[in-house]
């Protein structure tokens, strides 16, 4: 990780107020993506990571019987909370959290993430899918920056200073290694993509 935990929490909560003025066409086509290979039953639990204003947990609220966000940036779980109360939603949950420590021991169906565990190193991210694996979900689905090709070093997707994409083959080498099959790859673009990982 190029920055303390601290520190990308407090340049979140600096960006929380406009985050969702400011995404990417890439951001919002893997937000539809997760939100369509996540689909759980009206009883699952959801565990989003990196949970951010709640793109993700807000859009499967309606679908799940539970929704768990984690984050570490409460600027933007504040968002999120918001947004929830604007719509009426009484089964999503925010929460401090991480990828490798998410703060939660109950039962879990589904973990997603996007845009999110890219912040992480490689061998950070094979912690963290190591802890997510650990939970027992039976899908996973991670949408986010990473790498399906050389990336033009002249014209990164992400900002080099506080992001660290791996390879998509060394995240499903990680989720592989965890006993998990990746039943999915999809590329949104050369530097961004979703991993569907399912429990044989």
């Amino acid at each position: 990780m190029k920055k303390t935990v601290e520190e990308h929490a407090a340049r979140f909560d600096d960006l929380a107020a406009d985050y969702d003025e400011e995404k990417s066409v890439e951001y919002n086509e893997c937000v539809a993506l997760v939100l369509e290979h996540a689909n759980p039953d009206s009883d699952d639990t959801v565990l989003d990571l990196g949970c951010g204003t709640g793109a993700i947990a807000l859009g499967l609220a309606e679908e799940a019987g539970h929704v768990v966000g984690r984050d570490i940036s409460e600027g933007m779980m504040d968002e999120a909370r918001r947004k929830a109360d604007e719509r009426g939603l009484d089964n999503v949950e925010f929460g401090q959290g991480q990828f490798r420590e998410p703060n939660y021991d109950g039962e879990v169906d589904v973990v997603t993430s996007n845009f999110a565990m890219h912040h992480l190193s490689d061998e950070e991210k094979r912690e963290a899918i190591s802890v997510i694996a650990g939970l027992g979900p039976r899908r996973i689905v991670l949408g986010d920056v990473m790498f399906f090709g050389e990336p033009d070093p002249k014209e990164p997707f992400y900002s080099p200073e506080v992001d660290d994409p791996a390879t998509v083959g060394v995240l499903v080498d990680a989720f592989t290694d965890e006993g998990y099959a990746v039943t999915a790859v999809e590329m949104v673009h050369e530097q961004v993509g979703v991993l569907v990982a399912e429990r044989p």
